[in-house]
């Protein structure tokens, strides 16, 4: 079984693991309106815990596979508390070596810093052990505080995506951001990569 975790200063980030996919049915209950603005249809069965012990066992393989590496974000004082999560989906390798990030946090942790902590230890993760070059997040352009967490942590505006994503009932335009590896090792492209 696939197995990751790391920590910050206050914080703790792991794949998703069995024992909490009741902490995650938890956390999108709680945050149901907090969320709705900024999320794509909701898929069938998402306030079940069997849909979450599902995503569960997708997100092992997926990230067995090499295809995403989807993280669930805890206090680290209360770690069975699942307070957000992050992915990087997409991951492609060879000459591209990208992926695209997507956040969310419980309305209760915002604006203490705590996404911009926990993304700066995933996409040093991203860099330097999934040896990746990008990493693109796409913003809607209302979401003013997402847009300025990305510029804080080095995301530079790449463009512009009319009716990009359907998100909270209709095609919404989203800002396109990227962030890239300094330290990228062009030896890592000779390397086959982890299946």
């Amino acid at each position: 079984m696939a197995a990751l975790t790391l920590s910050t200063k206050r914080l703790v980030v792991t794949l998703p693991r069995e024992d909490h996919a009741a902490a995650m049915l938890d956390f999108v209950e709680r945050n149901r309106e907090h969320l709705k603005p900024w999320n794509p249809p909701v898929p069938e069965g998402l306030y079940t815990r069997a849909h979450w012990q599902d995503v569960v066992k997708n997100c092992a393989v997926a990230f067995d596979a090499g295809r995403a590496v989807r993280l669930w974000i805890a206090p680290l004082e209360y770690p069975d508390c699942i307070i957000g999560s992050i992915g990087y989906s997409q991951i492609a390798r060879g000459p591209f070596c990208s992926c695209v990030l997507g956040y969310q946090i419980d309305s209760e942790s915002e604006g203490r810093g705590l996404m911009r902590e926990a993304l700066q230890a995933t996409n040093q993760y991203m860099f330097e052990q999934q040896k990746l070059h990008r990493i693109a997040a796409n913003y809607r352009p209302e979401n003013v505080r997402s847009g300025r967490l990305l510029a804080s942590l080095g995301f530079r505006i790449e463009g512009f995506a009319r009716d990009y994503l359907f998100i909270d009932g209709a095609w919404r335009d989203h800002i396109l951001t990227s962030i890239t590896n300094d330290v990228f090792n062009t030896g890592w492209l000779r390397e086959t990569p982890k299946l």
